[in-house]
């Protein structure tokens, strides 16, 4: 089980790095004259509303661990992007909302980021930021002058190119999160995303990612496809 303590910490620091320094004087309501700063929302509330989603019963694959483990690749890959703290909160809300059964999942949880990242003091232009970021998880096919989008979809899909034992903890973890799929359709849809992976010009964009990650990461997807018979 992941430290909470450690990821409530790791929730913080991304998040007063994305907003940036108080500069709003505030009144003295004694003498009406400005006598300090704003202060932003505390961050925890905001972190245990994530710690609780990333939780929730229904996930196999996308849970905590996957969240700590997408933080330990941006934080490996952080040289590579314009904003790090930015791509930080963008792992936070890229799967919050997420139920296995839905199609809408990124969608949803860039919506919630849109709501809950300006009430927590995170300036639009960078709220806006983390949004697109969540919505890039759909395809994992970032610009080549998007070096935000690249780490992120580095980070997420750094799970492809595990040793064998983790690649297939990670297969039995998502074939567990669609138990509700019959055997045959699971396949089906299985094989057609993994041909959608394959069928990408790289799977990793930063240099590093795409260097180290990408052979190891493409025999995985063509193993897999070769077990599912398909």
């Amino acid at each position: 089980m992941p430290d909470l303590d450690a990821l409530r910490t790791r929730f913080a620091r991304a998040l007063e790095g994305a907003r940036g320094p108080v500069t709003e004087p505030v009144t003295d309501t004694g003498t009406g004259t400005g006598t300090g700063t704003a202060s932003y929302p505390d961050p925890i509330p905001y972190a245990d509303n994530l710690l609780t989603r990333w939780q929730e019963p229904q996930r196999r694959y996308h849970t905590l661990t996957h969240l700590t483990a997408v933080l330990d690749h941006i934080d490996f890959l952080a040289q590579y992007a314009d904003d790090p703290d930015v791509v930080r909160l963008a792992a936070w809300f890229h799967d919050a909302v997420y139920l296995p059964e839905r199609s809408t999942n990124e969608e949803r949880s860039a919506r919630l980021a849109e709501r809950a990242l300006p009430e927590a003091g995170v300036p639009d232009g960078k709220t806006a930021e983390v949004a697109r970021l969540v919505r890039l998880t759909i395809t994992h096919d970032p610009a080549d002058d998007d070096p935000d989008g690249q780490v992120l979809c580095d980070a997420d899909l750094a799970i492809l190119a595990s040793p064998p034992s983790a690649y297939a903890a990670y297969t039995a973890a998502v074939r567990e999160e669609y138990h509700f799929v019959p055997s045959d359709a699971f396949r089906t849809g299985r094989a057609t995303i993994l041909r959608q992976l394959l069928a990408l010009p790289a799977l990793f964009h930063t240099p590093y990612g795409h260097a180290e990650w990408e052979p190891t990461a493409r025999y995985n997807l063509r193993s897999e496809l070769e077990l599912l018979g398909a």
